[in-house]
């Protein structure tokens, strides 16, 4: 009886090694499919031919649209492309100051805000910041979905570093404010002009500019003519700095009654897309 438990128990240990080897080989053909997926975003969607053609939809514009299929809603997003000398100025800097700062000295990572996001996201125990630089968030707008996964997180990184490298900052900023969302279906600078302030993007003035760049975090929650507190109490803080940094001429009178030391620029570092 002791020799056939032992041969027994001899068979179950190869039978348990075997099962052992299968699930490595199968472990690694999925980290390695998963590796080329990533992969693919290094070469394709092509971003070179950004540098003079337009999209005429942007992946987030898509995505808006199926939302609003599948909510029984039939509308078509679209936008007004104007180039960058035909937007004021004051949207630029704005905007700039309210998403990111350091905008025009980063090679399209900014490591500050994504180490600040980074520990948020622990102390919430949720993928909820991203830290995210215009270049990022251009790549999530124009060839991604808005679903927080830190695999979309990756897959935007390799592309904002595509962009980056391909494409002129002047370029990676005007695609921006003509594909970021500024409201329900209200796509690109123009539109969002038009809709709320009945002019042109170009004839913008600074507070205008200030209340559009501070409903950049959620446009279609924090309506740049709405109510929210969130969104007058950023629009204001942008267009302090905007009055301190002498981008307003308005500065010289401003400065007269400001006693406080001037505001830090406001950073976003919490994706709260929908």
């Amino acid at each position: 009886m002791d020799v056939v438990f032992l041969r027994e128990g001899g068979k179950k240990k190869p039978q348990l090694v075997e099962k052992l080897k299968i699930f490595i080989v199968i472990l690694n053909i999925v980290a390695l499919g998963f590796c080329l997926y990533i992969g693919t975003f290094f070469f394709y969607p092509d971003v070179a031919h950004l540098r003079q053609e337009n999209p005429k939809k942007s992946a987030f514009m898509k995505y808006r649209e199926r939302e609003w299929q599948a909510g029984g809603r039939k509308r078509q997003a679209r936008n007004l492309f104007k180039p960058l000398s035909q937007i004021s100025p004051l949207v630029i800097k704005a905007t700039l100051i309210a998403e990111d700062d350091k905008f025009w000295s980063h090679k399209g990572f900014d490591f500050e805000a994504m180490g600040k996001a980074m520990e948020k996201n622990w102390r919430q125990r949720k993928f909820a910041s991203g830290g995210s630089t215009i270049s990022q968030q251009l790549a999530k707008n124009l060839f991604l979905s808005p679903a927080k996964t830190p695999i979309r997180k990756i897959k935007e990184a390799i592309l904002a570093w595509r962009l980056e490298n391909k494409l002129s900052k002047r370029r990676i900023i005007e695609l921006y404010l003509n594909y970021a969302e500024w409201g329900d279906g209200i796509f690109g600078i123009e539109l969002a002009a038009q809709h709320y302030f009945g002019k042109s993007a170009s004839d913008l003035d600074g507070w205008e500019a200030a209340q559009l760049a501070a409903s950049l975090p959620n446009p279609r929650r924090f309506n740049p003519a709405g109510n929210s507190s969130f969104s007058a109490e950023r629009a204001e803080h942008i267009h302090k700095i905007m009055l301190m940094r002498g981008i307003i001429p308005e500065y010289e009178e401003y400065q007269e009654v400001v006693k406080d030391k001037a505001p830090e620029p406001y950073i976003t570092t919490e994706d709260t897309t929908e």
